[in-house]
């Protein structure tokens, strides 16, 4: 009976250990992984100022949705179009706080609120968003598959 006890004891040590590990290892892989998604989220800012399309091509999955802060739903190619013609351009977009970038294995959702200028499709679209954009990994790394921009509404005095 107590080499049964002690073993027991001996395999639910290992097991917790083990399981321990795998945690910590999920935890640096998503570290690191956030770290991936930071650097391309920064790339992705500087080639819309540009109006960069090669690297907006690779960045911006071939079903890539966009949803424009007038509500209108765009692909890929429409977007590319877009920059292409002039239609969207940036002139500057500046983040107001701290992007938040949620890892699950091979996707993220980042969010941030950001200060843009220029236009979105021929409108002029001037103010603070906030933006929400999914990321997945794959064989040529991380692409944008969506991303939705939300005007937000200037505060109003004592609306606290």
């Amino acid at each position: 009976m107590k080499n049964c006890i002690l073993h027991v004891t001996i395999s639910i040590a290992i097991l917790s250990f083990a399981f321990g590990q795998s945690s910590a290892q999920q935890n640096s892989e998503n570290s690191k992984s956030e770290q991936e998604v930071r650097q391309i989220i920064e790339k992705f800012r500087l080639a819309l100022v540009k109006g960069d399309v090669l690297t907006l091509q690779q960045i911006w999955a071939n079903d890539y949705v966009f949803v424009n802060p007038s509500g209108e739903v765009l692909t890929k190619e429409q977007r590319l179009a877009n920059i292409r013609s002039g239609a969207t351009k940036l002139e500057a977009i500046n983040q107001q706080e701290d992007t938040k970038i949620r890892v699950y294995q091979n996707s993220a959702v980042s969010t941030s609120r950001e200060t843009v200028k220029g236009h979105y499709s021929g409108q002029p679209n001037s103010g603070q968003y906030r933006i929400t954009s999914v990321w997945v990994k794959n064989s040529e790394g991380w692409q944008l598959v969506s991303t939705q921009m939300i005007p937000v509404a200037p505060s109003k005095p004592g609306a606290d």
